[in-house]
């Protein structure tokens, strides 16, 4: 058992992750970041909750980049083939269900 305080969470650079739980494949990582990630397609599908702050998910439909603000509690969904990037505004803290090893 382990109780993780999320929004005294930091690492020492952005996308620096805590590993939550590694269940049969599937990991749980706590992130913080003040920078974007890179326009990526997982290997799986990816569940992307937003902890604390505010984080501008882009996303591509049909080819174009489409974009959306998540707040502290919205939760993004890829899935499988879903070509996206997450754009922070300022510090924040980011949990992250998706396979083992997926980018």
């Amino acid at each position: 058992m382990e109780i993780t305080r999320s929004k005294q969470f930091t690492a020492d650079k952005a996308w620096g992750a805590k590993l939550i739980a590694n269940m049969d494949g599937i990991t749980t990582r706590l992130h913080w970041t003040n920078e974007p990630y890179i326009w990526h397609i997982n290997d799986g599908q990816e569940v992307f909750v937003v902890l604390d702050g505010v984080v501008e998910m882009w996303f591509k439909v049909d080819g174009l980049p489409q974009s959306t603000l998540l707040e502290a509690g919205d939760i993004f969904y890829a899935s499988v083939g879903t070509e996206h990037v997450a754009h922070p505004q300022g510090e924040a803290r980011i949990l992250v269900i998706e396979k083992e090893g997926s980018v």
